[in-house]
């Protein structure tokens, strides 16, 4: 079996994207930069709606794969689509990206996920996601010896609503601590943080070695709005935090060890789409490298620096070179 750097259990979800202007948000009365769920009705409404857009393969932890693979990592990816036009967009597309992915589709049931996000001029991006047979992962979808091989299991927080997918998570866990592996979750949303806030605190002082947050999501999840409030309450929570700032940067604590790095400077910033994913990715690949924490948050910021630039959450340009413009050739090497 091939070891991994990191599996991810999440939401397989293609993502259309077009842009719009806030008239047209406001028209269908869409709060701009939100994140909602929409039953399969409206979805079918909004798409025929929209401007002409790009589809390709999308979902947090699927993006964060994506970015691992254009690092040089070796990632593996558990989530279920459904065998229809857009699971085939998305298999194909999750595979081409160098990431191994082996969910069988279902056959019958609700079509495929899919997020429809509308991008404004400012790169804001609203998400308007239909779930469908992404919901229905489950727990016989976790192969025991795959979870095994990688070092880290990384989890959405998107995950913690219906069943199955609690479930997949849970048995994922299970393995990997009992394999001594390390698990991570990103806690995705704000309104994930707050519909499920005492199991994110639960897991935090649990089985989850390591958390990724947003600066709101923390807020949220601390119920402050007082950011260093917040990122101070990360540190004591969890084991190893990492929350993310957009223009500020990131900070990353673990015990009494802190450490602030700034955001990378952009020409444009087109699309925020995939931002927190991307950084995610460039974290993983140091951290499974055993960079130092702060050379691992850096090399998140060059990944999300470079996801911003144009439309859409997958890697356009070599992001290994430009890790290695800013912090060396070396930066990268395996087990360096």
């Amino acid at each position: 079996m091939q070891e991994f750097d990191v599996l991810a259990v999440g939401n397989a979800i293609v993502d259309v994207i077009a842009q719009a202007d806030e008239a047209f948000l406001a028209a269908e009365g869409i709060a701009k930069g939100s994140m909602r769920l929409i039953p399969a009705e409206e979805a079918r409404a909004l798409y025929a709606k929209m401007g002409p857009g790009r589809e390709i393969s999308g979902g947090s932890a699927a993006n964060s794969c994506a970015g691992i693979a254009a690092l040089g990592g070796r990632a593996a990816f558990i989530g279920r689509v459904s065998d229809d036009q857009l699971g085939a967009v998305f298999a194909h597309d999750i595979r081409a990206a160098g990431v191994d992915y082996r969910t069988p589709p279902a056959v019958g049931g609700p079509p495929t996920g899919q997020c429809l996000i509308l991008v404004t001029a400012d790169g804001q991006r609203t998400m308007n996601t239909y779930l469908g047979s992404c919901q229905e992962v489950d727990a016989d979808d976790v192969d025991a010896e795959r979870v095994r091989a990688a070092r880290v299991t990384y989890l959405e927080g998107y995950l913690w609503d219906p069943p199955a997918p609690i479930r997949a998570c849970t048995r994922a866990m299970e393995i990997a601590k009992a394999a001594g592996r390390t698990v991570a979750l990103t806690l995705s949303d704000v309104f994930c943080v707050e519909g499920h806030r005492e199991d994110f605190l639960q897991l935090m002082a649990g089985p989850v070695d390591l958390v990724f947050a947003n600066e709101n999501e923390a807020k949220a999840l601390f119920r402050t709005d007082d950011a260093d409030v917040a990122i101070a309450e990360m540190g004591k929570a969890a084991r190893l935090a990492v929350v993310t700032r957009s223009e500020k940067g990131a900070v990353v604590v673990q015990g009494a060890e802190r450490h602030a790095v700034p955001a990378q400077k952009v020409a444009r910033v087109l699309d925020t789409t995939g931002a927190g994913d991307l950084f995610a990715a460039g974290f993983l690949v140091g951290y499974t490298r055993g960079r130092p924490l702060a050379e691992c948050a850096v090399m998140g910021t060059i990944a999300a620096a470079e996801i911003i630039e144009h439309y859409g959450a997958r890697p356009e340009s070599d992001l290994r070179a430009r890790v290695a413009a800013v912090l060396g050739a070396d930066a990268l090497a395996p087990g360096g």
